[in-house]
């Protein structure tokens, strides 16, 4: 499949400035557990990044994000991802939104499998994923993000937390970008943890 063919299915990706390749937004809005936790002070939904910004700022990108979560019940939606990512070596699932359901799930695992030189990296709010780890594809890093700002969550092979200071991620010394760092797809990382923002 081409890839101008795959967008026509799946609407575009999302290259943002901060990572090193594509990754994949869809409304935040419409987060399961994250539209229960914007209403909890103090927790990391209660902040969310993607409810504010760029994200709010152009009416485009909300328009867009809606046209993929459609897009994930099209036929043919989990060949058309991988067609635009396979030349990836790096893809983020999620820099907005997150895991609709079991079915949205599984079509994720089919396009890891479908593009297994591609390092993919998940991060989730969704907790009823750790029952589904024992089939996740090897090239995909699922990190499980606890609710509340400075909670740690150490059941998961991995995950990660918003921290007020000491964190691991370099990005906010680094012009916003991850540079070389590339501890989110790196499954030996068990914990990576980000400030708050």
């Amino acid at each position: 499949m081409k890839v101008t063919e795959a967008r026509k299915i799946t609407d575009s990706l999302t290259r943002t400035s901060k990572m090193p390749g594509l990754s994949y937004s869809l409304p935040a809005w419409e987060c399961k557990t994250g539209s229960k936790l914007r209403k909890v002070k103090n927790s990391v939904c209660s902040a969310c990044y993607a409810l504010k910004g760029n994200y709010t700022r152009y009416p485009a990108i909300k328009i867009a994000q809606y046209r993929r979560l459609a897009a994930i019940k099209l036929e043919g939606w989990t060949r058309a991802m991988a067609a635009q990512i396979l030349r990836q070596k790096y893809f983020r699932w999620h820099d907005a939104g997150d895991v609709q359901d079991l079915d949205h799930l599984n079509k994720i695992y089919e396009v890891c499998e479908l593009t297994p030189d591609v390092k993919h990296w998940l991060p989730t709010r969704e907790a009823w994923i750790k029952n589904e780890l024992d089939r996740k594809p090897a090239n995909l890093v699922i990190r499980f993000s606890p609710p509340m700002i400075g909670q740690r969550n150490d059941s998961w092979p991995n995950s990660s937390m918003v921290v007020e200071t000491g964190a691991t991620c370099p990005a906010p010394a680094q012009d916003g970008e991850c540079g070389s760092c590339r501890q989110c797809w790196d499954p030996l990382v068990k914990v990576v943890s980000y400030g708050k923002h």
